[in-house]
């Protein structure tokens, strides 16, 4: 037997696809014989003298995992007959039949034509004619019925739609973005390329003078609280404005104890209190790749990285204890407020705000407005336009009280990274799982995703693969498990080719976290990204407040740019099916494989440092063409899914990347603490100069993923 063909159908409706093999298509030649899942071609003139009796048929079948259907053929022989005809040339038995590849690739066409990708749009919804239940209910059956079971559920899923219509309206309105942001007096202030050709003119009327004065306004209140919390113990006056109910998230959040350190050091808390906010430790956390399909050397042992993601944070109790202490120096949180718009004059940013309860309008007035919102973030894609993000990993799953059976999961254990299927209706979907407190468990599934106008991406859609497909990644029963609470949301990417490629400021307005988005989706993103580099951004954005240096140029040097992972934007884009294409499904499982078996391969430090976003460029190099020598086709692979213009890009940020991996090289050793030294003397008199200076020392040692001590 010799497989001859593998297609992902992508379409959930696998009878469907059967019905048609067995009914509606007609192959040119050959005898159609229907079996349970599929058919069987047997050809005419077979007799036990000719070369095709040895290979008298091809076996079609389908079958679905991942809420997906997958097709296979087979050549398949009387082995008994050819062995007694051609026991000296086993090779003759595999002979290809007359006309096989011209059979396969019509049955290929018909199929695309008669189940083409398809990317449905969210169904329409009226709050008040009905609810998002009955309005989800007809496309979308598992995703309602399992909602209704999770505490909050209306709301949570109320709030699943809203994120996906907001990102859509991006994604397809790229060009024209929603204006957010006003400068006073005409046009101005952009501090870069991003947001050409948008109008940032105020109306001409006088803004009335708000009743609250901040030095800081905060708009995003999850990873937005704990840069707040640290600014606000160092002095300033800050205002946090957060759209859901303070505390309240639609994540969980796991990191190292190394990671989580920087926050003790910043003073932010206290060892007692890291402590008391660990919900479980793991031993070690696995990597693993379905590898059913892929030929032996593309076959990758399990990853174990016990140093990664193995702290589980209670994210609520986290979130609690950061505005506790916000409040105590002196911050303020208005929650359930939403953002507006924000007016950029030349001595204030002034935000105006909706209070989403009453609907009332709400204003403040702070030195410098910090956008903490996340992809969602109209001001990101006002500054960025069409390029405020080039990918994104929507991303989906729930935390989970009870109800797994013990042998299923070991509590000692997390998943970091695993696929038990292969590409699925355009999207190869990725699991995590990390163990809670006591019997809880979280589970994320997500995709690497090419934004495109016509397929932007679907939370919904994730919810019902999640719903249906969760059993046959872990055993279980769905009935029985007791929900303790959505998780979901947009993970974006931008792909740089150097530090300046995205405006991450405008005059008296900074983005941090995912709105900042400087790096690809891969691992530098969300809470792991803020902490790691929190010191970096507390002490520039400190240092532009005290010496008023708050234009869109001086901002702009607050970034969390590290070359060393700008580069890796090509391994996600290798994980990302193009809108409309068509990949062998094993594809993208074969290129993990390749990856992770090489660091499987390695001593632990190394996959410790390649997550932790603190490789180096011999590490990279080193790991490249060990990864080109054992796949010769990985570098074709990614022409065909990235394209030559990508390719180009790549090309420009590696180069980009070796020539700060020199600099950094030459410097890291001296010049930090040169600048550190020179400080009392060049900080008071020149602090333009001295501010750029600072950004630099951060570039070459935290731009290098080699974190400079607080």
């Amino acid at each position: 037997m010799k497989e001859l063909l593998y297609l992902e159908i992508p379409t959930p409706a696998t009878d469907a696809v059967c019905t048609w093999l067995q009914k509606d298509w007609q192959p040119e030649i050959g005898e159609k014989i229907i079996t349970p899942s599929g058919i069987r071609l047997k050809f005419s003139g077979n007799s036990p003298t000719s070369e095709t009796a040895l290979i008298p048929e091809i076996s079609i079948f389908v079958w679905s995992v991942q809420r997906t259907t997958y097709l296979k053929a087979f050549r398949w022989c009387d082995r008994e007959a050819g062995e007694k005809r051609h026991r000296s040339s086993p090779e003759k038995r595999h002979r290809a039949i007359p006309q096989e590849s011209q059979i396969l690739a019509k049955l290929t066409t018909a199929l695309r034509q008669q189940f083409p990708n398809r990317y449905p749009q969210p169904p329409a919804f009226e709050p008040s004619k009905q609810s998002i239940f009955e309005a989800l209910a007809p496309d979308y059956p598992k995703t309602v019925h399992f909602f209704q079971k999770i505490p909050n559920g209306e709301y949570d899923l109320n709030r699943a739609y809203w994120w996906e219509k907001r990102w859509r309206e991006g994604v397809l309105n790229p060009q024209t973005p929603k204006q957010v942001v006003f400068k006073a007096g005409g046009q101005g202030g952009q501090g870069g390329q991003g947001g050409q050709g948008s109008d940032f003119s105020s109306p001409s009327s006088p803004f009335p003078t708000p009743d609250f004065n901040y030095d800081l306004i905060y708009i995003g209140g999850a990873l937005g609280v704990i840069h707040a919390a640290v600014m606000a113990q160092r002095g300033y006056r800050v205002l946090l404005v957060e759209r859901l109910p303070f505390g309240r998230m639609n994540r969980e959040w796991n990191i190292s104890r190394a990671e989580f350190q920087s926050l003790i050091d910043l003073g932010l808390f206290t060892a007692a209190e890291f402590e008391s906010i660990i919900a479980r430790e793991y031993v070690d956390g696995f990597n693993k790749f379905f590898d059913g399909n892929n030929p032996p050397h593309l076959k990758a042992a399990i990853l174990h990285t016990p140093k990664v993601l193995n702290i589980a944070i209670d994210a609520e109790k986290l979130l609690r204890i950061c505005g506790d202490k916000l409040k105590e120096a002196g911050g303020e949180i208005w929650d359930e407020t939403e953002f507006i718009r924000v007016d950029i004059t030349s001595d204030a940013a002034i935000a105006t705000l909706q209070h989403l309860p009453t609907k009332s309008p709400r204003e403040a007035r702070g030195r410098v407005l910090v956008d903490a919102m996340g992809t969602a973030s109209p001001i990101a894609w006002q500054l960025n336009g069409k390029r405020a993000f080039n990918s994104v990993c929507p991303t989906v799953g729930a935390a989970i009280a009870k109800g797994f059976s013990l042998e299923v999961w070991d509590a000692q254990y997390g998943d970091v990274l695993n696929s038990h299927g292969d590409i699925s209706r355009g999207r190869q979907l990725i699991w995590e799982l990390f163990p809670g407190a006591g019997d809880e468990l979280t589970f994320y599934l997500f995709h690497y995703h090419q934004v495109h106008p016509d397929n932007p991406g679907s939370l919904l859609e994730m919810y019902e693969d999640f719903f249906t497909i969760l059993p046959e990644y872990r055993r279980c029963d769905m009935e029985k498990l007791e929900w303790k609470k959505a998780t979901f949301g947009y993970i974006p990417g931008h792909f740089s080719i150097g530090s300046r490629d995205r405006t991450v400021a405008f005059d008296r307005l900074v983005a941090i976290g995912d709105a900042a988005s400087l790096q690809s989706p891969l691992i530098f993103t969300g809470f792991g990204s803020l902490v790691r580099n929190l010191y970096r951004l507390t002490d520039l954005l400190d240092t532009a407040l005290r010496h008023n240096l708050l234009s869109a140029e001086d901002l702009n040097q607050i970034r969390a740019y590290q070359s060393n992972i700008s580069v890796t934007w090509l391994f996600s884009k290798g994980m990302m099916v193009p809108t409309g294409s068509y990949l062998p499904p094993q594809r993208i499982n074969s290129m993990l494989n390749t990856f992770f078996g090489l660091l499987a391969d390695e001593p632990p430090e190394v996959a410790d440092d390649f997550i932790k976003d603190r490789f180096t460029w011999l590490t990279f190099n080193r790991l490249a063409l060990k990864a080109a020598s054992r796949n010769p086709l990985l570098l074709i692979w990614i022409w065909e899914m990235a394209g030559a213009r990508e390719m180009l890009r790549w090309l420009l940020s590696y180069v980009s990347f070796t020539v700060q991996a020199l600099v950094s090289w030459l410097l890291g050793g001296w010049f930090p603490n040169f600048v550190r030294q020179i400080q009392p003397w060049l900080e008071k008199p020149y602090p333009k100069l001295w501010l750029r200076l600072l950004a630099q020392s951060y570039a070459v040692t935290a731009g290098m993923g080699h974190p400079e001590k607080s």
